[in-house]
């Protein structure tokens, strides 16, 4: 079997009107079921809080802490104001990459234009931010600070093609990770189905390919919400 396949876009329920295609696909399940296992497990870790936490109690407030502590460390204590959507950014795509891991369930964060969407959400909420909170001087950041007029001129496009790339770079980082680990999942399990008894090896090697894809569905998810606070920063203090 094809390993890219499983990355194939499937409508469910197809609705269409005046000739255009409002489908409900897998992948539109997929972040559907991620967010929903998200807001259901943070419901249930904190719906009954207790001065002694349970287990699910502490679980919140480790992942409250480690991202307070994110944001406080990348973005400063300004960034306090940001922290509800670096807090959904983070789980967000940590579900739909650790949904993705269960067998016969979609990988929403394997697509480029799902990942490229999440990057200008982020890459629009800094750029935004900047014009409110600084005006027109947010267009200093695009040249570096003590550095002659000419210098300036020459190095203001290079400065500008980079803040425009971010959502490029972010995207692709995280859509090309998530997708080379899942096609090498899917080629290992194959060689396990097609050789037997000799698979065992192959199965041996997909088992240990599923926890490092763990790691890096977690690592994967922790990138993209640091980048996304260090930008925050750019746009909160310029140079």
């Amino acid at each position: 079997m094809n390993p890219l396949h499983q990355f194939e876009i499937k409508p469910i329920l197809d609705i269409s009107a005046k000739g255009v295609s409002f489908a409900f696909t897998n992948s539109s399940l997929a972040v559907l079921l991620s967010c929903s296992i998200f807001v259901i497990l943070m419901f249930l870790c904190t719906g009954k809080r207790q001065l002694i936490p349970s287990r699910a109690q502490a679980f919140a407030e480790f992942a409250y802490q480690a991202i307070s502590s994110m944001v406080d460390e990348n973005i400063g204590e300004n960034g306090r104001q940001f922290f509800p959507f670096v807090f959904s950014l983070f789980f967000f795509i940590l579900a739909g990459n650790m949904f993705g891991l269960i067998p016969y369930c979609f990988t929403f964060t394997s697509h480029i234009i799902a990942t490229f969407a999440l990057a200008m959400i982020a890459f629009l909420l800094v750029t935004i931010y900047g014009f409110i909170k600084h005006g027109l001087h947010f267009l200093s950041y695009f040249v570096p600070k003590g550095v002659p007029l000419v210098c300036g001129l020459l190095l203001m496009p290079i400065e500008l093609f980079s803040y425009l790339s971010r959502p490029i770079s972010l995207s692709i980082r995280l859509f090309a990770n998530m997708m080379a680990g899942h096609t090498m999942l899917k080629v290992f399990a194959g060689f396990s189905a097609l050789m037997g008894f000799w698979g065992i090896a192959p199965l041996v090697v997909s088992v240990v390919l599923t926890g490092f894809e763990l790691l890096v569905a977690v690592l994967q998810a922790y990138v993209f919400t640091v980048l996304t606070c260090l930008y925050l920063h750019d746009a909160v203090y310029l140079h």
